[in-house]
């Protein structure tokens, strides 16, 4: 099967192989949540903290005598029941990672890929012809290939200046193929890949099969979890 190649004013310019196969997946939702949760989870640092009656400054006099004062005994002032004192069973710092063999994650990244193919929302064009760092001319090349807001862009290599150019468009995103993620997908209305970009997904693809197949075999990806 082939999908047609768009240039950045959005006319036909050629037709790239889809990969084989990506047509006949089938999503398995269970494995898609599980992928990314993890990535999710995987972004959290985990830094947050508080402190507890040991680590809080201050109250190591006894606030008034045990008997006879009509009030309710008192060895600390910062105990969790007082103001400004420890906090009870809060937050530590953590680590959230989840692991998954890469083997899933490649396992949903082709069926998240495969239901955006099957529903239109794959589209191989060229990036936006910036010769300035321009919003607007990004918003315009939207505009002009009928591309939604949340649009994602998958890039050959890191482009600076279409990194400065967008980062007022909240919801736009572009991002290398290495780094690409079923997350990433899910969260698009319509993928773009560039020319490049979709050759080399295509690539790893045909890589990722015949690892399947032979388990010994390795697959120049980065790993997405």
């Amino acid at each position: 099967m082939e999908i047609n190649v768009l240039n950045s004013k959005g006319e036909v310019t050629g037709k790239a192989d889809l990969p084989e196969g990506l047509d006949s997946v089938k999503v398995n939702r269970h494995l898609v949540h599980e992928v990314v949760r993890a990535y999710l989870a995987n972004q959290r640092k985990g830094t947050h903290s508080t402190l507890t009656r040991t680590e809080v400054s201050g109250g190591g006099k006894k606030p008034w005598k045990q008997k006879h004062t009509g009030r309710a005994r008192a060895g600390s002032s910062r105990s969790p029941l007082w103001r400004g004192g420890g906090i009870i069973f809060g937050p530590k710092p953590r680590s959230y990672r989840i692991d998954l063999p890469n083997a899933k994650v490649r396992a949903a990244f082709s069926q998240v890929l495969s239901a955006k193919f099957k529903r239109g929302e794959i589209v191989v064009a060229e990036g936006p012809d910036l010769d300035q760092a321009k919003t607007k001319k990004v918003a315009a090349w939207l505009k002009t290939l009928s591309l939604p807001q949340n649009a994602l862009l998958v890039l050959e290599k890191r482009d600076d200046k279409l990194a400065l150019a967008s980062r007022n468009l909240a919801e736009f995103t572009a991002i290398e193929w290495r780094n690409l993620h079923p997350y990433h997908l899910l969260s698009a209305g319509k993928v773009v890949f560039t020319p490049e970009a979709f050759k080399n997904a295509g690539e790893c693809w045909k890589a990722e099969e015949k690892a399947e197949a032979s388990p010994g075999a390795t697959v120049p990806r980065a790993e997405r979890n």
